[in-house]
């Protein structure tokens, strides 16, 4: 079975304040494409311009740090393929520590599921959201996780010139973050392969995923 866990990207959609929305045009419209092919043949060509960080996206190290891996450097072993495991969120906004206890993360993909995917696309997703704590995120670093996602606006808190702890500390060994994830309510706690794999873009640090776990 395979599971979707990726928003929809649609035109004028807002995933992070201050971010511009996408803008979806037209190169080619199926009426300008009957002067370019035969009698009955049509095709769209289509245009898009949008910020990396729209809708489900993947941050490499390259977004954090100038020197880092970009989307065209970070290995798709890194990307796909990857064993899954679901935290599943207590009460209040910060994961902590103490939801990890006893689990394996080594070289899996930890998805933090908080729920927090159901206010997407309104005012509420907005402000107050669920965040990982710097001591988890320092200890998901420490164990070798293969990547961490979450359902919520960002893997850290977002006060006005915060600081980012869980991309600092993820980032900066080379662990991937998939953040604004759906659906994570859907998997079970392991047992499932995950995907998220961007263009091969280089110069670039962020980019939006199609995300998905495959329950065999």
């Amino acid at each position: 079975m395979i599971v979707e866990l990726s928003h929809r990207i649609v035109e004028g959609m807002i995933t992070y304040p201050g971010v511009p929305a996408p803008v979806l045009g037209e190169h080619l419209s199926r009426e300008a494409s009957k002067d370019v092919y035969a009698p009955g043949t049509t095709f769209h060509i289509g245009t898009i311009t949008l910020a990396a960080n729209t809708g489900t996206y993947l941050d490499t190290p390259f977004h954090r740090y100038a020197g880092g891996a970009d989307l065209s450097g970070v290995p798709i072993q890194k990307l796909a393929d990857l064993p899954g495991l679901v935290v599943r969120a207590g009460e209040g906004r910060e994961v902590g520590l103490d939801r990890f206890a006893g689990l394996d993360v080594r070289g899996r993909a930890v998805l933090l599921h908080t729920g927090w995917d159901r206010h997407f696309a309104t005012d509420r997703y907005f402000s107050g959201h669920p965040y990982l704590a710097p001591e988890a995120a320092a200890w998901l670093a420490e164990q070798g996780a293969a990547l961490v996602g979450i359902d919520s606006l960002n893997i850290d808190d977002t006060p006005p010139r915060g600081e980012r702890p869980a991309h600092t500390l993820l980032l900066g060994k080379e662990i991937p973050v998939v953040e604004h994830l759906t659906g994570l309510g859907a998997l079970p706690a392991e047992g499932f392969r995950f995907h998220a794999a961007p263009p091969m873009i280089a110069g670039m640090g962020t980019f939006p995923v199609r995300a998905y776990a495959v329950i065999p």
